[in-house]
């Protein structure tokens, strides 16, 4: 039973006493990288995409320790990352002086991934000479997480610890992020009216190219528009592009249209142009047009009776937020853990070395080594952490009837862990007390967790979203039905992750992992979205082992955000634009 519950980091500066590092916040780097691609022939896209998520962290403390004698303590906070076991200083705020319950001004940005574990320590200490070194002075206390435990977090408040682990008085600190990548987008609608006539047999063949210009003043082709044939007033479909494609974000940055007479030989012939901005172009709202004069210049230059080319006109212009994964996280959404664990014969007896189950003296196996990779990263994202951990392919105590979907812990009224570590400790205490059995069914967990997956549907809101990982051994021996719970699944907030285990045949994985192709249930009905991901764990047993989590977790925050966006859900708590 699942239970329906309702990189690159930025170094900051220090104060009027750590000047060498400079206080003043850095601006918000652009997320994104617009490259061209090749050839002369118009289309629909140019470029490709790559957005780096940068998230920035706001810190203050209360009720500090003071350990000044003739005044109050002088404050200064710093984070660590940690990077191969060690922490390494990534950046320090500003001191406040004389100051108990600081706000700090100076903000830490740090790159999010939501696939790795990002440990992060805050620690705070009183100013007391004018030095770079931390053992200079005073510690008031430490905080220590994860990034994501902070991003899944509103107002992360917790309370401050000493060197030798007991609380530092009454001191806490409070830590927010927000977002820094600037996801908006424009979407226009242009036409034209009464170009320039440029071929000789018949009307021209119009297209609009959109150019940003860069810090060097040199102009860099963003967008083109589709060719409308032989017309002299063109309407062009609609188009969206990311506004820091378009502009990198500054509404007053200059962009200049050009447009062009598409030709067959690659020499299109050059119609007119104009410039304006994002802000010229957003007043062209509510019925409202705005019309651009398309210039020639040769002509401009040659005819003194010369007005324009044409006129380019915008029908209607409108910037909005193109939600991102994190805009979810921010907004409470949570992500909502079930584990399903193969105990099939084909696995072996757990008592024996041959088995995939059986738990070294090392104390794991490809099973433990899954569900730590995958559990380790994807609990940050629930508040109170409790995950149903079911089991699948064997016989039960005490009539030993085969189950396919039984509570690992053996309570099926409260089939709940207490974080990855709960699971792992029922699935150690489980395994002598089950025998192996099959066959090998899919379906009866699919379904179960999409049963509670269809009531959070009802909810209306962006607040949860399931993730179910499967780990296994073997062929699936119930294809059909898993093939139809899949897609069904897929019309709700779920995705499903399979970790395949051992050196099966895992071609039926493969297949059900939509990247290549598009489900079909046994009835021809297609899956609306691709919310399963397989690997097997082979190919991650000689790699570090957050490899494994970085694969089979890549596609999820696409998969959340995809749902969400098709059923035009808005973050729960979304910041006003």
């Amino acid at each position: 039973m699942v239970r329906d519950r309702g990189g690159t980091l930025t170094l900051r500066g220090l104060g009027e006493c750590w000047g060498i590092w400079g206080c003043g916040r850095a601006a918000s780097v652009a997320p994104m990288a617009y490259t061209l691609g090749s050839g002369p022939d118009p289309g629909p896209a140019v470029g490709t995409q790559y957005c780096v998520t940068k998230v920035e962290l706001s810190v203050s403390g209360a009720n500090l320790l003071d350990r000044d004698v003739t005044s109050k303590s002088d404050p200064f906070c710093v984070l660590f990352l940690e990077v191969d076991s060690n922490w390494v200083e990534i950046g320090r705020t500003e001191t406040a002086v004389n100051n108990l319950n600081p706000v700090f001004g100076v903000k830490f940005q740090v790159d999010y991934h939501f696939e790795e574990i990002q440990k992060l320590k805050f620690a705070m200490f009183d100013e007391d000479k004018c030095s770079t070194q931390l053992y200079e002075h005073d510690f008031l206390g430490e905080f220590t997480c994860t990034l994501g435990v902070i991003v899944s977090s509103k107002n992360l408040h917790r309370p401050l610890i000493l060197a030798n682990g007991k609380p530092a008085g009454k001191g806490t600190i409070t830590i927010t992020a927000q977002e820094l990548s600037d996801n908006r987008i424009i979407t226009m609608n242009m036409c034209g009216r009464k170009l320039d006539k440029k071929d000789f047999f018949g009307k021209s063949d119009p297209y609009l190219e959109f150019h940003k210009q860069g810090e060097d003043g040199k102009w860099m082709l963003v967008h083109r528009t589709e060719v409308i044939k032989n017309t002299l007033d063109p309407v062009w479909k609609p188009f969206t592009i990311p506004l820091i494609s378009l502009c990198n974000g500054d509404v007053d940055r200059n962009i200049k249209v050009l447009c062009y007479d598409y030709d067959n030989d690659g020499g299109h012939d050059f119609i007119g142009e104009f410039q304006t901005t994002v802000a010229k172009m957003s007043e062209a709202q509510n019925s409202l047009e705005v019309e651009f004069e398309c210039i020639n210049p040769k002509k401009q230059r040659k005819k003194k009776s010369y007005k324009n080319s044409g006129i380019i006109i915008l029908k209607s212009c409108r910037i909005a937020r193109d939600y991102s994964f994190l805009d979810y996280i921010l907004g409470g959404c949570q992500l909502m853990f079930t584990v399903g664990i193969d105990f099939t014969a084909s696995n072996g007896n757990p008592r024996e070395p041959s088995s995939l189950h059986y738990i070294n003296p090392m104390g794991t196996n490809e099973y433990l080594s899954a569900i730590w990779a995958v559990g380790q990263i994807i609990q940050d994202y629930d508040s109170d952490k409790m995950f149903p951990a079911l089991g699948f392919g064997a016989q039960l105590p005490p009539d030993w009837k085969v189950s396919h979907e039984f509570a690992i812990n053996f309570d099926p009224t409260n089939p709940f862990c207490s974080g990855v570590e709960g699971i792992v400790q029922a699935y150690s205490t489980c395994l002598p007390h089950v025998r192996f059995y099959g066959p090998t069914n899919f379906s009866p967990i699919i379904n179960h967790v999409a049963k509670f997956a269809s009531q959070a549907v009802q909810q209306a809101t962006a607040a949860q979203y399931f993730t179910l990982l499967i780990i296994t051994d073997g062929v699936i021996s119930d294809m059909d039905e898993t093939r139809h719970a899949v897609v069904q699944a897929a019309k709700l907030p779920m995705s499903i992750i399979i970790i395949g285990v051992g050196n099966a045949d895992f071609a039926a994985m493969e297949f059900l992992d939509g990247d290549n192709r598009v489900l079909r249930s046994y009835t021809g009905e297609e899956a609306v979205r691709d919310i399963v991901q397989f690997v097997p764990f082979r190919d991650f047993r000689n790699a570090p082992k957050e490899t494994l989590a970085k694969s089979v977790l890549a596609e999820l925050p696409q998969q959340v955000t995809q749902y969400f966006k098709q059923r035009n859900l808005s973050p729960s708590n979304k910041a006003p634009e």
